[in-house]
């Protein structure tokens, strides 16, 4: 047991020194290499200063030339710099020179321009005393001062021009109305002669004669069926009275009453009277008057020769052929009013084209006045916009009755045309007693009123003209006055279309010359 310990012990003692060994061994050789490796890095440091010193001496030497060369670049420069500086030194003194030799100048000239003020002041001043004194020696040779002198002057002249201004008006107006009065029946003469247009007065009834009374009983039908069907269907009234072998259709639309008239004859024609015929009838009744209708629309365009009618304008036309204005058949007088604006035109020289068609399609808005609120007038410029009617057309049929003043020659023919077609005797069924009678009872009525002087019913009773007193009636008045005429004429009076009331206030000043 002893041994196996001691040997265990020398074993370790042998390890022990053996490592030992080992280590200093190891230990010399680290030495070794260090102190060569020292070697190494000293070198190596010193071989690096050396090289640093020489590449500083280098950058050195580089760093002296490059700042040599920047200096004797800025010295070329501040060179270069000095010497335009004086240029511009020695420019800008002969500018100051030149300025002061302008300076001078301007100086001399403003003293010299000053003597002349002062010697103009001077002069003014006398020639100021100088007419003072004239004018005092002519106040007091007259005895008016210069403002008295100039309003007299002035209001002298003024009286003579205005007095020889208001003759030589007066002598022309005179003269040039003489002339035109001549020419222009003459004209008219020409055209009334040369336009032989028929008229046919017309009624705002249609009488149905009937083959015999029996037949009245089934055109009413039981409980009154029949009538009652037809009334219903065409707008129309049937006045079945004592009449013998008659029916009267009664209606304020004349295609309507035609509708009737025509639908009525062909039931008492076939016979068969019941709701179920009466409605075919009608229909069949409706149909051929808008084929009349037609028919005389186109009748109208072709005896004027007027091409280019829009075709709604061409129906409302033939429509006319059914409306009356005083018994006058309304699309006879269009048509005659076309002519005669047509001739009246060619005599004078102006738009015989326009002329006709202006006079063809002024009335237009009575086929379908009707229907429509407003005046014929109005409702007639409304359709011709519509259809795209030249504006010369337009203004013509705004203008006929004088609602707006006619502003082209146009216009004016028309108007005359119209006139004439309504004046012509028999043209219009109102006789000569019972129109002189309204037109007179209408001037009455207006003159009736405080400050009316004087009062006239022209365009065939369509206008009354007023003329009031002005030291009675005022501008604001007038207004006033002639809204209460119109409604007195409203009230108390009946008459076709409307009425428009013109007033008219003026001042006079008469003086005679001895």
């Amino acid at each position: 047991m002893i041994p196996i310990f001691i040997a265990v012990i020398i074993a370790l003692v042998v390890g022990i020194v053996c490592a030992l060994g080992g280590f200093l061994y190891r230990k010399n050789v680290a030495e070794k290499e260090i102190g060569s490796a020292e070697d190494e890095a000293t070198r190596i440091v010193n071989v690096a200063i050396k090289d640093a010193e020489n590449r500083k001496r280098e950058a050195l030497m580089e760093a002296r030339e490059e700042i040599h060369k920047e200096r004797n670049a800025y010295e070329r420069e501040v060179k270069e710099q000095r010497a335009d500086l004086q240029k511009q030194e020695r420019r800008l003194q002969s500018k100051e020179e030149n300025l002061d030799r302008k300076t001078e100048q301007m100086e001399k000239k403003e003293e010299r321009l000053q003597s002349k003020i002062a010697a103009a002041d001077r002069t003014r001043e006398e020639a100021e005393a100088l007419k003072k004194s004239q004018m005092d020696l002519l106040e007091r040779i007259s005895g008016f001062t210069a403002e008295e002198a100039k309003s007299y002057l002035i209001q002298q002249v003024q009286d003579e021009v205005t007095h020889e201004e208001a003759v030589k008006i007066k002598e022309i107006k005179a003269k040039y109305k003489d002339e035109a009065d001549v020419y222009a029946r003459k004209l008219i003469a020409l055209a009334i002669q040369r336009c032989a247009a028929d008229q046919v007065a017309e009624v705002a009834v249609s009488v149905v004669p009937l083959p015999n009374d029996e037949i009245k009983g089934r055109i009413i039908g039981r409980e009154g069926r029949n009538i009652r069907t037809l009334e219903t269907l065409t707008g129309a009234e049937l006045i079945i009275d004592d009449t013998p072998e008659a029916i009267t259709v009664s209606c304020f639309d004349p295609v309507r009453r035609e509708i009737t008239r025509i639908a009525l004859e062909r039931l008492i024609a076939d016979g068969r009277i019941h709701p179920a015929r009466i409605e075919e009838m009608v229909e069949k009744a409706k149909r051929e008057v808008e084929s009349i209708i037609k028919a005389e629309g186109e009748r109208a365009i072709f005896e004027t020769n007027i091409h280019n009618i829009h075709p709604e304008l061409v129906r409302l036309l033939g429509r006319m052929h059914y409306r009356t204005s005083y018994g006058q058949n309304v699309l006879n007088h269009c048509i005659e009013v076309s002519h005669i604006a047509g001739l009246l035109a060619a005599e004078i020289g102006a738009d015989v084209n326009q002329a006709k068609r202006a006079g063809l399609l002024h009335d237009i808005g009575k086929s379908v006045d009707h229907e429509i609120e407003g005046s014929h007038v109005q409702i007639g410029v409304d359709l011709a916009r519509r259809y795209k009617e030249n504006e010369q057309i337009v203004h013509a049929i705004a203008a006929h009755h004088n609602d707006i003043e006619p502003q082209t020659i146009v216009a004016c023919l028309v108007q005359a045309a119209d006139a004439i077609s309504a004046a012509r005797p028999g043209a219009r069924r109102e006789n000569v007693e019972n129109y002189i009678k309204r037109l007179q009872r209408l001037e009455d009525l207006s003159s009736s009123f405080k400050g009316v002087d004087k009062a006239y019913a022209i365009q065939a009773g369509r206008e009354i003209r007023v003329m009031v007193k002005p030291e009675q009636v005022s501008e604001d008045e007038m207004v006033i006055l002639a809204r209460n005429i119109a409604k007195q004429i409203e009230e108390t009076m009946e008459y076709p279309g409307q009425i428009k009331v013109n007033l008219i206030r003026e001042t006079k000043a008469v003086e005679y010359a001895k």
